[in-house]
């Protein structure tokens, strides 16, 4: 098909993969080379479809539940983090453990511990049942309740107004946290805000870029997976952006050609767990029906880099033989301990 005139991309960036996401699946990668397959992975590693069949090809298996994996073997933590009452389960079925979360999302855990330490009522805005969200509460559950949006403001109680502060899951909307954060300020006057923001850069960067190209674009296709977070907000914020359509797809061929009738603009953006080949795709996919001119939208630059778990330089095989023969090891739920 032919170029046809006015039709263009607008891409956004940054995009795709953020540094947590980078460091989760190269950790796996590594861990496979280091000590062959299988390695086990608690929850996918990051929430992508085409990430997770992947690593399942290189012999990475994913399970659900810490009990799944059989003893003397390997088991690595999600980016999303876990309670601690999962390191408890990987130590008593004599696991070998290599956490994979994401630096921010430990320091939302750490704040979660200090504030409970200090006796705080800790308001955690966020989504019900998200692997990040059940992580955080279970670091301190007799102190954390769960707010899942404005809506959920009024049934909210304290023990005491004056020690009260919040914390959000890192990949939420900016500006549906703010608005959560507002309606507890009203009821909770003396509310306190973390000590810096819980929304990671990476989700703050790719909702700018797509807040910059939705007023422009008369659709939005985001790249990501639906059990995504971050990936959803995406096509939220295109919305509210001006967009006149929104869509979000794991893969090119997902995309309807019926979506681009009356289409002069389409924007494109992926989430923070999307290689970037599947957008490669999906700007080959558009080329072909005319949308050939590309223009990036830039809204920020990102430069920060998450060192690799340091579990990955041990003898991990080795040690999960000699948890399973009941010897003990070097204790990775020592090196995990938070």
């Amino acid at each position: 098909m032919t170029a046809s005139p006015g039709r263009r991309v607008l891409l956004a960036a940054p995009r795709g993969y953020c540094a947590g996401v980078d460091r989760a699946v190269i950790a796996v990668e590594k861990a496979l080379e280091q000590y062959g397959a299988p390695v086990y992975v608690r929850h996918e590693i990051v929430h992508n479809k085409y990430v997770v069949q992947t690593l399942e090809k290189k012999g990475a298996v994913f399970v659900e539940r810490t009990e799944e994996v059989p003893p003397g073997n390997i088991v690595m933590f999600s980016a999303h983090g876990v309670a601690p009452v999962v390191h408890e389960e990987a130590e008593r079925g004599r696991l070998a453990t290599i956490d994979a979360t994401c630096p921010l999302v430990t320091k939302v855990h750490k704040e979660a511990v200090r504030f409970a330490k200090e006796d705080y009522d800790i308001l955690l805005i966020g989504h019900e049942g998200h692997e990040e969200v059940i992580g955080t509460s279970g670091e301190a559950p007799e102190h954390i309740q769960l707010v899942d949006g404005p809506e959920d403001v009024a049934k909210v109680e304290v023990r005491d107004p004056s020690k009260v502060v919040w914390l959000s899951q890192t990949t939420l909307s900016v500006d549906e946290t703010m608005e959560t954060v507002d309606a507890l300020k009203e009821k909770f006057p003396g509310l306190i805000s973390p000590p810096s923001d819980d929304i990671c850069y990476a989700t703050q960067n790719r909702q700018l870029a797509v807040k910059q190209m939705g007023a422009e674009a008369d659709l939005v296709i985001v790249v990501g997976s639906r059990n995504s977070s971050n990936s959803k907000r995406l096509v939220e914020v295109a919305k509210l952006a001006g967009a006149r359509a929104a869509h979000l797809v794991d893969f090119a061929d997902e995309i309807d050609e019926a979506w681009l009738e009356g289409v002069s603009t389409v924007g494109v953006t992926s989430g923070a767990s999307v290689p970037e080949i599947l957008v490669e795709q999906v700007l080959q996919w558009l080329s072909e029906r005319g949308f050939e001119d590309v223009e990036l939208v830039k809204a920020a630059e990102e430069s920060i880099i998450f060192s690799l778990p340091k579990e990955l330089r041990r003898d991990l095989r080795e040690e999960a033989a000699a948890l399973a023969a009941g010897r003990g090891g070097t204790g990775a739920g020592e090196d995990s301990a938070r």
